[in-house]
């Protein structure tokens, strides 16, 4: 009896640790994922073939341009032609200057009216904020819906896809559907994906733009790890497949949302995790890609992806309409 009270009482301290622990990755996790090159050759347009239809609808665009925001830059209400969720949403300098360039009839804007939010699954009180996992869902399900309502009615129109944050985790994850041959549209009308801050860069898929960055994204280094309301799904099993070419990532070193240390940031090393984790608390990098230059013309990210944007609109075909 005295023997089981001692052990009792030497296993009570390291459970105690462990809780301990395990709070610690959860907030930092939170805090770190809450956030807060020459442009290749795109491979030409897909034409109608002769068994397709020569046109489509009147109300239908050439290209519809689908932009996800990131953590806090949309809210579920928003107007996806004119979003005012957040008047400082990074991907609002890549959709405003398209819409400025083109009409309408030629590339349809769209940006996704989602939750957009990460909650804290400790914070006391309880903060309010949707969850990861619900807010990626949401996004996914928003986006996938107007990308299979577009195609429905519009056969021949051709598809951009731009991600910022957790918007490109969900962007990508659609690529990778697509480019599977599992998405809600043909892999051959996607014209191109670029995503920003990529949280499942695995570093090996689709084509860098901008300096080298080592690392992976925060899913990917601490995959496996299942929390309530956050699970890091690790990488995309199989890339981004036939669209692999097509799409871009974009992520600035620092920004451990997209290139965190694969040999640090691990559920291996916990204590070596918390470190990193709580040095990413309040990642000014993320915030940087307004600004974050990506070649030597001192073209900023934005600016890259918005010109990249207006280059694969202008080559596209022109459908024809009855």
């Amino acid at each position: 009896m005295a023997n089981s009270t001692k052990r009792k009482r030497r296993l009570l301290p390291k459970l105690l640790a462990v809780v301990v622990v395990l709070g610690l990755i959860i907030v930092a996790l939170w805090y770190l994922l809450a956030g807060r090159l020459p442009q290749q050759v795109p491979s030409p347009p897909l034409e109608p073939g002769p068994d397709q239809p020569q046109s489509q609808p009147a109300d239908c665009a050439d290209v519809s341009v689908i932009a996800i925001p990131g953590t806090w830059e949309s809210a579920a209400g928003d107007d996806p032609y004119n979003p005012t969720a957040n008047p400082v949403s990074l991907l609002l300098n890549v959709t405003q200057p398209l819409q400025a360039q083109f009409d309408p009839s030629r590339a349809s804007v769209y940006t996704v009216p989602y939750v957009a939010q990460f909650s804290n699954p400790i914070a006391l009180p309880p903060d309010g904020q949707q969850s990861y996992n619900n807010s990626r869902t949401e996004g996914a399900a928003v986006a996938k819906a107007e990308l299979a309502r577009v195609s429905d009615h519009c056969p021949l129109t051709n598809y951009v896809l731009v991600g910022f944050s957790q918007g490109a985790v969900i962007a990508g994850d659609i690529a990778a559907e697509i480019g599977s041959g599992n998405g809600p549209v043909a892999a051959e009308r996607v014209l191109g994906v670029t995503l920003i801050a990529d949280g499942r860069r695995d570093g090996t898929s689709g084509v860098d733009i901008g300096p080298p960055v080592d690392g992976v994204g925060a899913e990917v280094a601490l995959g496996g790890l299942d929390l309530p309301g956050i699970t890091m799904t690790g990488p995309r099993q199989g890339g981004f497949g036939s669209l692999d070419e097509k799409v871009n990532q974009i992520c600035a070193a620092g920004d451990l949302i997209c290139a965190a240390p694969s040999e640090g940031l691990s559920l291996r090393n916990i204590p070596q995790s918390i470190g990193i984790l709580a040095g990413a608390a309040g990642n000014p990098v993320h915030a940087s890609y307004n600004t974050f230059v990506v070649d030597d013309a001192g073209t900023t990210t934005t600016q890259w992806t918005a010109g990249w944007a207006a280059g694969l609109i202008s080559s596209a075909p022109e459908i024809a309409h009855p």
